[in-house]
Protein backbone atom coordinates (compact mmCIF):
# COMPACT_ATOMS: atom_id res chain seq x y z
CA UNK A 1 0.00 0.00 0.00
CA UNK A 2 2.72 2.62 0.71
CA UNK A 3 5.61 1.37 -1.78
CA UNK A 4 5.98 4.65 -2.88
CA UNK A 5 7.70 5.60 0.51
CA UNK A 6 11.79 5.24 -0.34
CA UNK A 7 14.70 6.97 -0.34
CA UNK A 8 14.79 7.00 -4.04
CA UNK A 9 12.30 10.01 -4.09
CA UNK A 10 14.56 11.96 -1.73
CA UNK A 11 17.45 11.01 -4.06
CA UNK A 12 16.03 12.81 -6.87
CA UNK A 13 15.25 16.39 -8.18
CA UNK A 14 11.85 16.09 -6.32
CA UNK A 15 13.06 16.81 -3.09
CA UNK A 16 13.86 20.32 -1.99
CA UNK A 17 13.74 21.60 1.49
CA UNK A 18 13.58 24.73 0.45
CA UNK A 19 9.79 23.95 -1.09
CA UNK A 20 8.41 22.87 2.25
CA UNK A 21 10.43 25.93 4.42
CA UNK A 22 7.72 28.13 3.20
CA UNK A 23 8.83 31.75 5.49
CA UNK A 24 6.63 33.22 8.08
CA UNK A 25 6.78 35.56 10.87
CA UNK A 26 7.39 35.23 14.19
CA UNK A 27 8.40 36.14 18.45
CA UNK A 28 8.26 33.30 21.24
CA UNK A 29 10.92 33.17 23.73
CA UNK A 30 11.32 30.09 25.48
CA UNK A 31 14.27 28.90 26.80
CA UNK A 32 15.59 25.63 25.36
CA UNK A 33 16.72 22.61 27.71
CA UNK A 34 17.30 20.16 25.14
CA UNK A 35 20.83 18.90 24.52
CA UNK A 36 22.22 18.69 20.64
CA UNK A 37 21.88 15.67 18.80
CA UNK A 38 26.01 13.23 19.30
CA UNK A 39 27.72 14.01 16.27
CA UNK A 40 28.41 11.33 13.67
CA UNK A 41 31.91 10.15 12.82
CA UNK A 42 33.55 11.30 9.56
CA UNK A 43 32.90 9.11 6.48
CA UNK A 44 36.73 7.61 5.51
CA UNK A 45 37.99 9.19 8.39
CA UNK A 46 40.25 6.82 9.80
CA UNK A 47 42.05 5.40 5.82
CA UNK A 48 42.22 8.96 4.45
CA UNK A 49 43.12 11.67 7.30
CA UNK A 50 44.53 14.74 5.21
CA UNK A 51 41.32 14.39 2.90
CA UNK A 52 39.16 14.42 6.29
CA UNK A 53 41.10 17.46 7.58
CA UNK A 54 40.17 19.12 4.52
CA UNK A 55 36.77 18.54 4.76
CA UNK A 56 34.43 19.64 7.31
CA UNK A 57 32.58 17.01 9.82
CA UNK A 58 29.07 16.36 8.83
CA UNK A 59 26.97 16.08 12.17
CA UNK A 60 23.93 14.40 12.48
CA UNK A 61 21.05 16.38 11.63
CA UNK A 62 18.10 16.82 14.31
CA UNK A 63 15.09 19.00 14.85
CA UNK A 64 15.46 18.89 18.41
CA UNK A 65 18.29 21.47 19.26
CA UNK A 66 18.25 24.00 21.76
CA UNK A 67 18.22 26.96 19.13
CA UNK A 68 15.95 25.14 16.95
CA UNK A 69 13.42 24.84 19.95
CA UNK A 70 13.77 28.54 20.83
CA UNK A 71 12.86 29.34 16.88
CA UNK A 72 9.78 26.74 17.35
CA UNK A 73 8.81 28.86 20.27
CA UNK A 74 8.77 31.79 18.37
CA UNK A 75 7.15 30.82 15.46
CA UNK A 76 4.17 29.32 18.01
CA UNK A 77 3.27 32.32 19.79
CA UNK A 78 4.26 34.94 17.14
CA UNK A 79 1.94 33.17 14.43
CA UNK A 80 -0.40 32.70 17.28
CA UNK A 81 -0.46 36.82 17.82
CA UNK A 82 -0.98 37.36 14.16
CA UNK A 83 -3.75 35.02 14.12
CA UNK A 84 -5.72 36.15 17.00
CA UNK A 85 -4.69 39.64 15.89
CA UNK A 86 -6.74 39.32 12.67
CA UNK A 87 -9.55 37.16 14.81
CA UNK A 88 -10.27 39.97 17.26
CA UNK A 89 -10.40 42.89 14.84
CA UNK A 90 -13.14 40.88 12.82
CA UNK A 91 -15.18 39.80 15.48
CA UNK A 92 -14.72 43.08 16.75
CA UNK A 93 -16.05 44.94 14.00
CA UNK A 94 -19.11 42.16 13.50
CA UNK A 95 -19.66 43.46 16.79
CA UNK A 96 -20.18 39.39 17.66
CA UNK A 97 -20.97 38.23 21.18
CA UNK A 98 -17.00 36.79 21.47
CA UNK A 99 -15.27 39.88 20.59
CA UNK A 100 -14.30 40.66 24.07
CA UNK A 101 -13.00 36.99 24.67
CA UNK A 102 -11.09 36.99 21.42
CA UNK A 103 -9.50 40.46 22.32
CA UNK A 104 -8.74 38.53 25.70
CA UNK A 105 -7.14 35.94 23.83
CA UNK A 106 -5.12 38.30 22.30
CA UNK A 107 -3.76 39.81 25.51
CA UNK A 108 -3.14 36.89 27.08
CA UNK A 109 -0.85 35.52 24.13
CA UNK A 110 1.11 38.77 24.89
CA UNK A 111 1.53 38.12 28.62
CA UNK A 112 2.56 34.45 27.90
CA UNK A 113 5.75 35.66 25.93
CA UNK A 114 6.73 37.35 29.27
CA UNK A 115 8.42 34.58 31.29
CA UNK A 116 10.82 33.51 28.30
CA UNK A 117 11.68 37.36 27.69
CA UNK A 118 12.64 37.78 31.44
CA UNK A 119 14.83 34.55 30.78
CA UNK A 120 16.79 36.39 28.63
CA UNK A 121 16.70 39.33 29.23
CA UNK A 122 16.16 39.90 33.03
CA UNK A 123 13.12 41.15 34.31
CA UNK A 124 13.18 44.60 32.98
CA UNK A 125 13.54 43.73 29.78
CA UNK A 126 10.59 42.02 30.20
CA UNK A 127 8.27 44.46 31.89
CA UNK A 128 9.32 46.65 28.77
CA UNK A 129 8.45 44.17 26.28
CA UNK A 130 4.90 43.78 27.95
CA UNK A 131 4.20 47.23 27.95
CA UNK A 132 5.14 48.47 24.49
CA UNK A 133 3.54 44.84 23.10
CA UNK A 134 0.22 44.86 25.29
CA UNK A 135 -0.21 48.33 24.13
CA UNK A 136 -0.12 47.95 20.38
CA UNK A 137 -2.59 45.39 20.77
CA UNK A 138 -4.93 47.90 21.97
CA UNK A 139 -4.20 50.57 19.40
CA UNK A 140 -5.61 47.83 16.73
CA UNK A 141 -8.58 47.68 18.73
CA UNK A 142 -8.93 51.24 18.73
CA UNK A 143 -8.70 51.95 15.10
CA UNK A 144 -11.16 49.03 14.59
CA UNK A 145 -13.61 50.82 16.75
CA UNK A 146 -12.52 53.88 14.65
CA UNK A 147 -13.46 52.13 11.27
CA UNK A 148 -16.53 50.78 12.49
CA UNK A 149 -17.59 54.41 13.79
CA UNK A 150 -16.22 56.53 10.97
CA UNK A 151 -14.28 58.71 12.88
CA UNK A 152 -11.89 59.21 10.78
CA UNK A 153 -9.86 61.47 13.75
CA UNK A 154 -9.32 58.69 15.83
CA UNK A 155 -8.64 55.85 13.32
CA UNK A 156 -5.44 58.76 11.99
CA UNK A 157 -4.81 58.86 16.14
CA UNK A 158 -4.68 54.93 16.23
CA UNK A 159 -2.25 54.68 12.83
CA UNK A 160 0.04 56.48 15.01
CA UNK A 161 -0.13 55.01 18.11
CA UNK A 162 0.42 52.07 15.60
CA UNK A 163 3.43 53.85 13.81
CA UNK A 164 4.63 54.44 17.11
CA UNK A 165 4.99 50.81 17.97
CA UNK A 166 6.74 50.28 15.20
CA UNK A 167 9.77 52.98 16.07
CA UNK A 168 9.66 52.02 20.07
CA UNK A 169 9.12 48.03 19.63
CA UNK A 170 12.22 47.93 16.77
CA UNK A 171 14.89 50.18 19.06
CA UNK A 172 14.07 47.74 21.97
CA UNK A 173 14.33 44.38 19.50
CA UNK A 174 17.75 45.94 18.48
CA UNK A 175 18.98 46.74 21.90
CA UNK A 176 18.17 43.96 23.43
CA UNK A 177 19.91 41.60 20.65
CA UNK A 178 22.74 43.87 21.19
CA UNK A 179 22.45 44.78 17.06
CA UNK A 180 22.28 41.51 16.59
CA UNK A 181 18.69 42.46 14.61
CA UNK A 182 19.64 45.65 13.79
CA UNK A 183 16.91 48.00 14.63
CA UNK A 184 16.53 49.27 10.91
CA UNK A 185 15.70 45.89 9.77
CA UNK A 186 13.38 45.35 12.84
CA UNK A 187 11.69 48.46 11.73
CA UNK A 188 11.34 47.78 8.19
CA UNK A 189 9.86 44.31 9.14
CA UNK A 190 7.42 45.06 12.19
CA UNK A 191 5.93 48.07 9.79
CA UNK A 192 5.14 44.77 6.92
CA UNK A 193 3.58 42.85 10.03
CA UNK A 194 1.27 46.08 10.55
CA UNK A 195 0.29 46.76 6.97
CA UNK A 196 -0.38 42.90 6.70
CA UNK A 197 -3.03 43.12 9.71
CA UNK A 198 -4.44 46.29 8.30
CA UNK A 199 -4.56 44.61 4.98
CA UNK A 200 -6.59 41.55 5.84
CA UNK A 201 -8.95 43.76 7.99
CA UNK A 202 -9.38 46.28 5.18
CA UNK A 203 -10.56 43.48 2.68
CA UNK A 204 -12.98 42.17 4.71
CA UNK A 205 -14.47 45.71 5.66
CA UNK A 206 -14.95 46.44 2.14
CA UNK A 207 -16.55 42.75 1.65
CA UNK A 208 -13.35 41.30 -0.16
CA UNK A 209 -13.34 37.90 1.77
CA UNK A 210 -11.23 35.93 -0.63
CA UNK A 211 -8.63 38.85 -0.75
CA UNK A 212 -8.75 39.24 3.32
CA UNK A 213 -8.20 35.53 3.90
CA UNK A 214 -5.20 35.43 0.86
CA UNK A 215 -3.82 38.23 2.95
CA UNK A 216 -4.33 36.49 6.23
CA UNK A 217 -2.36 33.66 4.86
CA UNK A 218 0.30 35.57 3.68
CA UNK A 219 1.22 37.67 6.61
CA UNK A 220 0.58 34.42 9.13
CA UNK A 221 3.39 33.19 7.23
CA UNK A 222 5.42 36.20 6.96
CA UNK A 223 5.53 36.09 10.94
CA UNK A 224 7.59 32.97 10.49
CA UNK A 225 10.11 34.77 8.66
CA UNK A 226 10.28 37.00 11.21
CA UNK A 227 10.86 33.94 14.30
CA UNK A 228 13.58 32.37 12.22
CA UNK A 229 15.55 35.90 11.86
CA UNK A 230 14.58 37.14 15.37
CA UNK A 231 15.67 33.27 16.79
CA UNK A 232 19.03 33.37 15.04
CA UNK A 233 19.77 37.03 16.20
CA UNK A 234 19.31 35.87 19.79
CA UNK A 235 21.09 32.53 19.52
CA UNK A 236 23.64 34.45 17.90
CA UNK A 237 23.60 36.68 20.27
CA UNK A 238 23.68 33.66 23.22
CA UNK A 239 25.55 30.95 21.43
CA UNK A 240 26.60 29.33 25.15
CA UNK A 241 22.92 29.31 26.35
CA UNK A 242 22.16 27.43 23.35
CA UNK A 243 24.80 24.68 23.38
CA UNK A 244 26.24 26.28 20.25
CA UNK A 245 23.57 25.68 17.95
CA UNK A 246 21.80 27.13 14.95
CA UNK A 247 18.38 27.76 14.67
CA UNK A 248 18.79 28.18 10.44
CA UNK A 249 19.61 24.92 10.05
CA UNK A 250 17.50 22.33 6.88
CA UNK A 251 16.05 20.58 9.52
CA UNK A 252 15.05 23.47 11.71
CA UNK A 253 13.31 24.78 8.18
CA UNK A 254 11.30 21.53 7.56
CA UNK A 255 9.99 21.78 11.40
CA UNK A 256 9.32 25.62 10.45
CA UNK A 257 7.74 24.80 7.67
CA UNK A 258 5.44 22.52 8.90
CA UNK A 259 4.80 24.10 12.12
CA UNK A 260 3.36 26.74 9.68
CA UNK A 261 1.38 24.29 7.62
CA UNK A 262 -0.41 22.60 10.92
CA UNK A 263 -1.39 25.66 12.70
CA UNK A 264 -2.46 27.85 10.07
CA UNK A 265 -4.68 24.76 8.81
CA UNK A 266 -6.04 24.56 12.62
CA UNK A 267 -6.38 28.59 12.74
CA UNK A 268 -8.79 28.40 9.14
CA UNK A 269 -10.57 25.73 10.39
CA UNK A 270 -11.38 27.01 14.15
CA UNK A 271 -12.78 30.49 12.09
CA UNK A 272 -14.73 28.91 9.21
CA UNK A 273 -16.70 27.02 11.78
CA UNK A 274 -17.76 29.91 14.04
CA UNK A 275 -18.51 31.94 10.61
CA UNK A 276 -20.46 28.86 9.64
CA UNK A 277 -22.53 28.63 12.65
CA UNK A 278 -22.86 32.45 13.38
CA UNK A 279 -24.63 32.13 9.22
CA UNK A 280 -21.63 34.29 8.05
CA UNK A 281 -22.06 32.31 4.25
CA UNK A 282 -19.75 34.52 2.08
CA UNK A 283 -16.76 35.00 4.66
CA UNK A 284 -17.21 31.14 5.52
CA UNK A 285 -17.05 30.17 1.67
CA UNK A 286 -13.96 32.34 1.77
CA UNK A 287 -12.20 30.78 4.30
CA UNK A 288 -13.29 27.18 3.20
CA UNK A 289 -11.42 28.01 -0.29
CA UNK A 290 -8.21 29.58 1.54
CA UNK A 291 -8.23 25.90 3.66
CA UNK A 292 -8.24 24.35 -0.20
CA UNK A 293 -4.95 26.51 -0.66
CA UNK A 294 -3.70 25.31 2.75
CA UNK A 295 -4.37 21.83 1.48
CA UNK A 296 -2.50 22.54 -1.38
CA UNK A 297 0.53 23.43 0.38
CA UNK A 298 0.83 20.22 1.87
CA UNK A 299 0.11 18.44 -0.62
CA UNK A 300 3.50 19.94 -2.25
CA UNK A 301 5.26 19.42 0.81
CA UNK A 302 4.30 15.72 1.18
CA UNK A 303 5.45 15.44 -2.46
CA UNK A 304 8.68 16.47 -2.40
CA UNK A 305 9.58 14.24 0.29
CA UNK A 306 7.11 11.05 -0.71
CA UNK A 307 6.72 12.20 -4.54
CA UNK A 308 3.26 12.65 -6.44
CA UNK A 309 2.20 9.22 -5.26
CA UNK A 310 2.05 9.21 -1.32
CA UNK A 311 1.09 13.51 -2.20
CA UNK A 312 -2.18 11.90 -3.68
CA UNK A 313 -3.34 9.38 -1.27
CA UNK A 314 -2.44 12.13 1.44
CA UNK A 315 -5.04 14.33 -0.28
CA UNK A 316 -8.06 11.87 -0.38
CA UNK A 317 -7.56 11.12 3.41
CA UNK A 318 -6.82 14.78 4.16
CA UNK A 319 -10.11 15.84 2.37
CA UNK A 320 -12.35 13.36 2.54
CA UNK A 321 -13.18 12.62 5.98
CA UNK A 322 -11.69 15.73 7.20
CA UNK A 323 -11.87 18.58 5.79
CA UNK A 324 -14.89 17.96 3.74
CA UNK A 325 -17.02 16.38 7.00
CA UNK A 326 -15.86 20.18 8.48
CA UNK A 327 -18.85 21.74 7.31
CA UNK A 328 -21.09 18.88 8.15
CA UNK A 329 -20.54 19.14 11.66
CA UNK A 330 -20.83 22.26 12.04
CA UNK A 331 -24.61 22.42 10.34
CA UNK A 332 -25.70 19.28 12.33
CA UNK A 333 -24.24 21.21 15.78
CA UNK A 334 -26.52 24.05 14.73
CA UNK A 335 -29.79 22.30 14.00
CA UNK A 336 -28.72 20.10 17.05
CA UNK A 337 -29.22 16.68 14.96
CA UNK A 338 -27.84 14.21 17.20
CA UNK A 339 -27.94 11.53 14.39
CA UNK A 340 -25.94 13.95 12.40
CA UNK A 341 -23.29 14.80 14.73
CA UNK A 342 -22.44 11.09 15.37
CA UNK A 343 -22.25 10.10 11.32
CA UNK A 344 -19.93 13.09 10.85
CA UNK A 345 -17.63 11.91 14.11
CA UNK A 346 -17.50 8.85 12.88
CA UNK A 347 -16.59 9.96 9.59
CA UNK A 348 -13.39 11.84 11.47
CA UNK A 349 -12.71 8.80 13.54
CA UNK A 350 -12.58 6.93 9.95
CA UNK A 351 -10.36 10.08 8.91
CA UNK A 352 -7.61 9.70 12.18
CA UNK A 353 -7.16 5.81 11.89
CA UNK A 354 -6.85 5.90 7.91
CA UNK A 355 -4.23 9.09 8.35
CA UNK A 356 -2.42 7.26 11.51
CA UNK A 357 -1.68 4.20 9.58
CA UNK A 358 0.05 6.30 6.65
CA UNK A 359 2.24 8.58 8.56
CA UNK A 360 3.61 5.34 10.24
CA UNK A 361 4.20 3.43 7.11
CA UNK A 362 5.38 6.88 5.34
CA UNK A 363 7.72 6.97 8.31
CA UNK A 364 8.70 3.46 8.34
CA UNK A 365 7.68 2.88 12.05
CA UNK A 366 9.33 6.37 12.95
CA UNK A 367 5.58 7.86 14.48
CA UNK A 368 3.80 4.83 15.57
CA UNK A 369 0.59 4.36 14.63
CA UNK A 370 -1.19 4.27 18.21
CA UNK A 371 0.70 7.53 18.65
CA UNK A 372 -0.28 9.05 15.74
CA UNK A 373 -3.81 8.11 16.41
CA UNK A 374 -3.71 9.54 19.71
CA UNK A 375 -2.50 12.72 18.69
CA UNK A 376 -4.69 12.96 15.58
CA UNK A 377 -7.55 12.22 18.15
CA UNK A 378 -6.57 14.83 20.46
CA UNK A 379 -6.58 17.47 17.62
CA UNK A 380 -10.18 16.10 16.16
CA UNK A 381 -11.68 16.60 19.71
CA UNK A 382 -10.52 20.13 20.10
CA UNK A 383 -11.54 21.07 16.87
CA UNK A 384 -14.97 20.00 17.93
CA UNK A 385 -14.60 21.20 21.39
CA UNK A 386 -13.64 25.13 20.18
CA UNK A 387 -17.03 24.96 18.49
CA UNK A 388 -19.18 23.09 20.90
CA UNK A 389 -18.17 25.63 23.48
CA UNK A 390 -18.71 28.16 21.14
CA UNK A 391 -22.51 26.96 19.95
CA UNK A 392 -22.88 26.92 24.38
CA UNK A 393 -21.80 31.12 24.60
CA UNK A 394 -18.62 29.64 26.34
CA UNK A 395 -17.01 31.83 24.58
CA UNK A 396 -13.76 32.34 27.03
CA UNK A 397 -13.61 28.49 27.32
CA UNK A 398 -13.83 28.25 23.42
CA UNK A 399 -10.70 30.73 22.96
CA UNK A 400 -8.88 28.56 25.59
CA UNK A 401 -9.33 25.42 23.67
CA UNK A 402 -8.56 27.14 20.39
CA UNK A 403 -5.19 28.24 21.93
CA UNK A 404 -4.47 25.10 23.35
CA UNK A 405 -5.41 23.19 19.98
CA UNK A 406 -3.03 26.10 18.02
CA UNK A 407 -0.43 25.09 20.29
CA UNK A 408 -0.92 20.95 20.11
CA UNK A 409 0.00 21.96 16.11
CA UNK A 410 3.09 22.63 16.70
CA UNK A 411 4.04 19.25 18.84
CA UNK A 412 2.64 17.79 15.54
CA UNK A 413 5.22 19.83 13.33
CA UNK A 414 7.99 18.62 15.63
CA UNK A 415 7.14 14.84 15.57
CA UNK A 416 6.70 14.61 11.91
CA UNK A 417 9.73 16.63 11.06
CA UNK A 418 11.70 14.93 13.35
CA UNK A 419 10.48 11.32 11.75
CA UNK A 420 11.80 12.91 8.31
CA UNK A 421 14.88 13.97 9.47
CA UNK A 422 15.62 10.93 10.94
CA UNK A 423 14.71 8.73 8.07
CA UNK A 424 16.39 10.86 5.49
CA UNK A 425 18.95 12.42 7.70
CA UNK A 426 21.89 12.66 4.89
CA UNK A 427 19.51 15.42 3.13
CA UNK A 428 19.57 17.66 6.02
CA UNK A 429 23.05 17.29 7.39
CA UNK A 430 25.14 20.28 7.83
CA UNK A 431 28.92 20.77 7.55
CA UNK A 432 30.34 21.85 10.89
CA UNK A 433 32.94 24.31 10.30
CA UNK A 434 36.43 23.46 11.70
CA UNK A 435 37.66 25.50 14.41
CA UNK A 436 40.84 28.44 13.59
CA UNK A 437 43.70 26.58 13.92
CA UNK A 438 46.55 27.49 15.69
CA UNK A 439 49.63 28.36 14.08
CA UNK A 440 51.83 26.06 14.29
CA UNK A 441 54.84 26.72 16.67
CA UNK A 442 58.45 26.12 16.25
CA UNK A 443 60.04 23.07 17.08
CA UNK A 444 61.31 23.06 20.67
CA UNK A 445 64.81 21.38 21.68
CA UNK A 446 64.04 17.78 23.45
CA UNK A 447 63.14 17.87 27.10
CA UNK A 448 63.14 14.46 28.96
CA UNK A 449 60.82 16.04 31.58
CA UNK A 450 58.20 16.94 29.02
CA UNK A 451 55.33 14.08 28.23
CA UNK A 452 53.76 14.55 25.11
CA UNK A 453 50.33 13.22 23.47
CA UNK A 454 49.29 13.35 19.98
CA UNK A 455 46.30 12.91 18.62
CA UNK A 456 44.56 13.71 15.44
CA UNK A 457 40.99 14.92 14.05
CA UNK A 458 39.55 11.94 12.45
CA UNK A 459 42.08 9.70 13.32
CA UNK A 460 42.22 6.43 16.25
CA UNK A 461 45.80 6.73 16.59
CA UNK A 462 47.00 8.01 20.28
CA UNK A 463 50.99 8.45 20.69
CA UNK A 464 52.24 9.04 23.82
CA UNK A 465 56.15 9.77 23.83
CA UNK A 466 56.25 8.41 20.15
CA UNK A 467 54.59 4.77 21.32
CA UNK A 468 51.15 4.59 19.33
CA UNK A 469 47.91 2.90 20.51
CA UNK A 470 45.03 2.75 19.06
CA UNK A 471 41.60 4.01 20.35
CA UNK A 472 37.81 2.41 19.49
CA UNK A 473 36.53 6.52 19.26
CA UNK A 474 38.09 9.54 17.54
CA UNK A 475 38.83 13.23 18.09
CA UNK A 476 36.42 15.03 16.18
CA UNK A 477 35.01 18.98 15.74
CA UNK A 478 31.08 19.92 17.05
CA UNK A 479 29.62 23.16 16.91
CA UNK A 480 33.08 24.63 16.10
CA UNK A 481 34.64 22.91 19.45
CA UNK A 482 37.02 19.99 19.47
CA UNK A 483 36.14 17.00 21.20
CA UNK A 484 38.09 14.41 22.14
CA UNK A 485 37.09 11.03 24.11
CA UNK A 486 37.82 11.53 27.93
CA UNK A 487 39.34 7.55 28.76
CA UNK A 488 41.97 7.62 25.83
CA UNK A 489 42.27 11.68 27.14
CA UNK A 490 43.32 10.86 30.70
CA UNK A 491 44.85 7.55 30.35
CA UNK A 492 47.14 9.24 27.87
CA UNK A 493 48.36 11.51 30.41
CA UNK A 494 48.97 9.33 32.92
CA UNK A 495 45.50 9.88 35.03
CA UNK A 496 43.19 7.19 36.22
CA UNK A 497 39.00 6.70 34.98
CA UNK A 498 36.29 5.32 36.48
CA UNK A 499 32.52 5.23 35.10
CA UNK A 500 29.24 5.10 37.27
CA UNK A 501 26.88 4.12 35.18
CA UNK A 502 24.01 4.28 37.42
CA UNK A 503 24.60 7.94 38.09
CA UNK A 504 25.99 8.51 34.10
CA UNK A 505 29.17 10.19 36.23
CA UNK A 506 32.46 9.95 35.02
CA UNK A 507 35.24 10.67 37.70
CA UNK A 508 38.85 11.17 36.73
CA UNK A 509 42.08 11.20 39.44
CA UNK A 510 44.57 13.07 38.08
CA UNK A 511 47.49 13.24 40.23
CA UNK A 512 46.04 15.39 43.72
CA UNK A 513 42.86 16.12 41.23
CA UNK A 514 39.92 14.48 41.44
CA UNK A 515 37.01 15.66 38.60
CA UNK A 516 33.53 14.48 38.07
CA UNK A 517 31.66 14.76 34.42
CA UNK A 518 27.98 13.73 34.04
CA UNK A 519 26.67 12.93 30.54
CA UNK A 520 24.02 15.46 29.86
CA UNK A 521 25.32 18.24 32.07
CA UNK A 522 27.17 21.27 31.35
CA UNK A 523 29.01 21.62 34.21
CA UNK A 524 31.52 18.82 36.52
CA UNK A 525 33.34 19.12 39.87
CA UNK A 526 36.73 19.80 40.84
CA UNK A 527 38.06 19.16 43.89
CA UNK A 528 34.48 19.31 44.91
CA UNK A 529 33.55 22.81 43.33
CA UNK A 530 31.47 22.48 40.58
CA UNK A 531 32.38 24.62 37.79
CA UNK A 532 31.15 25.36 34.38
CA UNK A 533 32.40 23.47 30.99
CA UNK A 534 31.01 25.52 28.79
CA UNK A 535 29.25 22.54 26.43
CA UNK A 536 27.36 19.70 27.58
CA UNK A 537 28.75 16.41 28.09
CA UNK A 538 27.61 13.37 25.90
CA UNK A 539 28.37 9.94 24.67
CA UNK A 540 29.62 9.26 21.21
CA UNK A 541 28.14 6.46 18.72
CA UNK A 542 30.75 4.13 20.32
CA UNK A 543 29.62 4.97 23.82
CA UNK A 544 32.90 7.15 24.74
CA UNK A 545 32.32 9.93 26.74
CA UNK A 546 33.74 13.30 25.10
CA UNK A 547 34.82 15.93 26.69
CA UNK A 548 35.87 20.05 25.21
CA UNK A 549 39.70 19.37 24.37
CA UNK A 550 40.64 23.00 25.47
CA UNK A 551 38.65 22.47 28.34
CA UNK A 552 40.54 19.74 29.85
CA UNK A 553 43.45 20.54 29.58
CA UNK A 554 43.51 24.04 30.83
CA UNK A 555 41.95 22.51 33.91
CA UNK A 556 44.49 20.18 34.16
CA UNK A 557 47.48 22.52 33.03
CA UNK A 558 48.48 21.63 29.96
CA UNK A 559 49.02 23.09 26.70
CA UNK A 560 48.00 22.19 23.51
CA UNK A 561 48.44 23.39 19.70
CA UNK A 562 46.16 22.29 16.34
CA UNK A 563 48.55 21.83 13.09
CA UNK A 564 47.04 24.00 10.72
CA UNK A 565 48.17 21.54 8.00
CA UNK A 566 46.92 18.29 9.32
CA UNK A 567 44.93 18.85 12.19
CA UNK A 568 47.17 17.49 14.71
CA UNK A 569 46.59 17.92 17.98
CA UNK A 570 49.61 18.01 19.97
CA UNK A 571 49.08 18.06 24.36
CA UNK A 572 52.39 19.05 26.34
CA UNK A 573 53.29 19.54 29.91
CA UNK A 574 56.29 19.50 32.46
CA UNK A 575 56.08 16.33 34.36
Amino acid sequence: MFKMFNTKNLDSKKFNVKKLAVPVLGLALVVPTVAGAAPVQAAGAATNIAATAAQPTMMKATVDTPAVELRAALDNLLSEHYQLAVDAMIKAYEGTPDAAAAYQALDQNALDMLPAIESLYGKAGADEFGRIFRAHNKYTDDLVKATKSGDTAAAKAAEANIEKFVKEFSAFLGTATGGKLPQATAEKVLRLHEDQVQEAFDKYVAGDYTGAYTAYREGLNEMFTISKALSTAIVTQMPEKFQNTKADTPAGDLRSALNRLFAEHFALAALQMQEQYDGMSASSSALVTAEAGNTKDFKAAIASVYGSAGADQFEKLWTTDHINVQAQYVAAVKSGDQAAIAAAKAQITKFTKEMAAFLSAATEGRIPEAGALEGLTAHENQVQQVLDQYAAKNYTGSYKTEREGYALMFDVGKLLSGAIVDQFNSKFQTPSAMPAPQPSQPSMPANPSMTTVKMQIGSPNLTLNGKTTKMDTMPRVWNNTTYVPLRFLSEGIGAQVKWNKKANQVTVMAGNDTLKFWLGKDFMEVNGKRQAVGAKVFADENGRTVVPLRFITGLLGWDFQVNSSNWMITLTKSM
